[in-house]
């Protein structure tokens, strides 16, 4: 099947950026499930004898969902693309005292606006976070009232679903990176394929939605010693930026800002990351 969108824009927060799915050695150097999708869609046209798909990401880490829609919206209405992601308020659930019922009306909003200009529109649930420790674990509830305003604003608006919620692959710590908040390159590759499926298209990788192969070999003891780190390294800065009203995105602009084809030789990052 032909993807019929000649033009994607992704707008978001570290999520849709692509923290932690570096192109090489390079930690800036960002790909992210977002890029993924887009490198799919446009080889799939170009064997089609179509034109490469046109792409731009306009996320920025750290970025709240009424900033996404403030900030990065307007521009992205403004390129006219077939089709837009608009995913955000992951970090807005974190928080104390979110409102989940408030961020449904922000991102629908949104939705209504951008299916307005004509866009189809993929929107994405949230990460089931049961098995991601006390401190995520606590935040589960929000996740999940989230999501649901997330299915039914897809259904009110016929609008496209990344059912992170549902991918059960998620579920090892492995897909994760250090920081047990953003993907690793094996995640993004994971939610990649889920947000094809989503769209309506086959996966590249039919294993998508299968556990790792191989069984994770950490011990409780070592499991222990992983939570007490991630609480001195990523917690308590977290805690601070939360406190001092900083994020780790001030400053920073969009990696790709405006509409371009995309090169298939120089970002083809579909291929499933080393588990």
């Amino acid at each position: 099947m032909t993807p019929r969108w000649s033009s994607y824009v992704a707008v978001g927060d570290s999520f849709t950026e692509g923290l932690w799915d570096p192109r090489g050695d390079d930690l800036e150097d960002l790909v992210g499930w977002a890029d993924r999708v887009a490198t799919s869609i446009s080889r799939r046209r170009i064997e089609a004898g179509e034109d490469p798909l046109r792409y731009a990401n306009l996320a920025i880490r750290g970025r709240r969902l009424s900033r996404i829609v403030a900030e990065q919206l307007p521009p992205a209405l403004a390129m006219q693309p077939d089709l837009i992601s608009i995913v955000g308020g992951g970090i807005d659930v974190l928080r104390l005292g979110a409102d989940p019922d408030q961020l449904a009306v922000i991102l629908e909003e949104a939705v209504v606006r951008a299916r307005t200009a004509g866009c189809d529109v993929l929107l994405a649930t949230c990460m089931d976070t049961r098995d991601g420790g006390p401190l995520l674990g606590a935040i589960r509830p929000r996740m999940a009232l989230y999501s649901a305003h997330i299915w039914a604003i897809a259904r009110r608006h016929d609008c496209y679903v990344l059912d992170q919620w549902g991918l059960t692959a998620l579920q090892d710590m492995r897909m994760w990176s250090e920081d047990r908040i953003h993907l690793s390159p094996e995640g993004h590759h994971r939610l990649s394929q889920s947000a094809l499926v989503g769209l309506g298209l086959d996966p590249d990788d039919p294993h998508w939605d299968e556990p790792l192969a191989t069984a994770d070999a950490r011990t409780r003891l070592d499991r222990l010693r992983e939570h007490r780190d991630w609480l001195r390294r990523d917690v308590a800065p977290w805690l601070g930026r939360g406190i001092r009203g900083t994020s780790t995105g001030e400053g920073r602009s969009a990696k790709r800002p405006a509409l371009t084809e995309v090169e298939l030789g120089v970002s083809d990052s579909t291929a499933p990351a080393e588990p």
